[in-house]
């Protein structure tokens, strides 16, 4: 008798003292931990655009976020596609992420369609949109004009001989077509790299009204080396009192807002990009809370989640398919 209870308190404490199956850690048999390595964030465009500002704001605050060292990328070329193409094609595992925007991520899709390897909605995931940034209708310091309408007339009486520049296919591209169509005029596009170069050939006369967004623009603005006649945004701009709207300057429904947000590979897992989107979403929070947004006419925008950012892409690039058709914009 003795030696049965001897062996049941024996089987007793054998079976309190071991751990319940459900007890494992639960990330015995999952991968490490996102992230483990350094992230890139790619640029589609050259160094001194909005998007490439938004970027290098957005690093070191991301970094610390996310525990590991963000890496600006810039990818200039083809309309920002050489870049998408680079993002789609990586690996989808977290560490190659796209800083897109309005032009890279709902038109070039519907313009580049039969250039592409890719296409921009199906192929990348939304993470978060991060600003809605105004756009400038902006002036050379060689044309002698102050208002909109007075450059525009000027444009008109030299019959097809003024350009304006921006990327190709780009927000500023079909703005300024959808411009000079509503006023009756002839321009030459000439095609850019990005924001820098069409503010650099503004200040030197190389090209004469533009598009382009606020971030880019409103030092050379202030500085009186370009001239700003007009802003996409709803209301004057606090920074920019004596700029009127394009409502007030005679030109309602043209122009947008140059929106930009971060974009993953489509099959990139859903958790590692709910964690890109709580801890970008943190950061930006945190940069507007210091004032680093407003101080470089960034307005923030974030998404309410990664799948509303996906719909408000789409939504973005069923509207800019009929400007496209409005105005036959074709890339051969």
């Amino acid at each position: 008798m003795l030696k049965e209870y001897a062996v049941a308190a024996v089987m007793l404490v054998l079976t309190l003292g071991a751990p319940p199956v459900h007890a494992q850690p639960a990330s015995a048999n999952a991968g490490p931990a996102y992230p483990q390595r350094p992230i890139r964030l790619v640029v589609p465009f050259a160094p001194g655009g909005a998007t490439d500002i938004i970027a290098r704001i957005l690093e070191p605050r991301l970094s610390q976020k996310l525990g590991q060292q963000v890496v600006v990328d810039n990818r200039a070329g083809a309309a920002g596609n050489i870049a998408v193409e680079l993002v789609a094609a990586a690996a989808a595992d977290g560490y190659t992420m796209l800083v897109g925007n309005i032009s890279t991520n709902s038109i070039n899709p519907l313009l580049f369609a039969k250039k592409m390897r890719i296409n921009a909605l199906n192929d990348l995931a939304g993470v978060t949109e991060l600003v809605a940034i105004p756009n400038f209708v902006l002036g050379s310091p060689k044309v002698p004009a102050n208002t909109l309408k007075e450059a525009l007339a000027y444009a008109r009486s030299r019959n097809g001989e003024l350009n304006f520049g921006a990327p190709l296919g780009s927000y500023a591209h079909l703005d300024m077509l959808a411009l000079t169509q509503r006023a009756g005029v002839k321009m030459l596009h000439i095609p850019t790299r990005g924001a820098g170069e069409t503010l650099t050939n503004l200040i030197r006369g190389d090209a004469h009204i533009n598009i382009s967004n606020v971030a880019s623009n409103a030092g050379p603005v202030r500085a009186g080396q370009i001239k700003a006649y007009a802003v996409t945004a709803e209301k004057r701009l606090a920074d920019f009192p004596d700029v009127p709207t394009m409502a007030e300057a005679g030109f309602a429904g043209i122009g947008s807002l140059n929106w930009n947000g971060i974009f993953a590979p489509v099959k990139t897992p859903r958790a590692v990009i709910e964690r890109v989107f709580r801890d970008t979403v943190s950061a930006m929070k945190a940069l507007e809370a210091e004032g680093l947004l407003a101080k470089r006419q960034l307005p923030l925008v974030l998404s309410a989640s990664p799948k509303q950012f996906d719909e408000y892409v789409r939504s973005e690039s069923d509207r800019w398919a009929k400007i496209i058709r409005d105005n036959k914009v074709a890339i051969d």
